[in-house]
């Protein structure tokens, strides 16, 4: 395979996977999974910031369509109809790829202390993008943070649901965050 061809980033983050399943993420260097790769490690620096980006790119869309949905839902929509919205957005960053590592990758991060903290990291920090986007919208604080905090309780269930299940993710996000909903509505009963 050449160096030019055009699924680079594709071909790093096989690599970079099957690298980390193999010897643990921590034995893993960049000029490793470039060599498997078959590409230079500069070619690895133009797609990531590091090796974790690999596992964790992305969370800056994300954030970005979450605050974007919840910014452009309707005004009579409440917090949690804003959360459910800004679940469904995100929908169009998972594809067919992301959907084939997924479970290698959730494997690499449960088993790396430092991983599984930069992904409750990157939880708190969905909820607080969808946090501060709910106040902007005149959502009272608490209010704001509880439907952050369900969005993102929804967002992680919905996730693993369709790595098993695979299909539309707004259909499983929507399904996902009414089952959370209901869970919670039992629990207040």
């Amino acid at each position: 395979m050449g160096r030019w061809e055009p699924d680079a980033r594709e071909r790093l983050v096989r690599a970079a996977l099957d690298l980390f399943s193999e010897q643990g993420y921590e034995n893993t260097a960049v000029a490793q999974i470039a060599e498997r790769a078959g590409l230079t490690k500069s070619t690895f620096f133009r797609h990531f910031r590091d090796k974790r980006e690999v596992l964790f790119g992305g969370q800056d869309v994300l954030a970005e369509l979450m605050t974007g949905a919840i910014s452009s839902a309707p005004a009579e929509a409440g917090a949690v109809e804003a959360v459910e919205a800004a679940l469904v957005a995100t929908a169009e960053t998972f594809t067919d790829e992301r959907r084939a590592h997924g479970p290698q990758r959730l494997a690499v991060i449960a088993g790396n202390d430092e991983l599984r903290e930069r992904a409750a990291l990157k939880m708190v920090g969905f909820a607080v993008a969808m946090t501060d986007a709910l106040k902007q919208r005149g959502v009272p604080e608490l209010e704001a943070a509880v439907a952050a905090e369900l969005g993102v309780l929804a967002f992680n269930h919905g996730y693993e649901r369709w790595l098993e299940t695979g299909g539309d993710f707004a259909e499983v996000a929507r399904r996902t965050f009414s089952d959370v909903r209901a869970a919670v509505g039992s629990l207040v009963a």
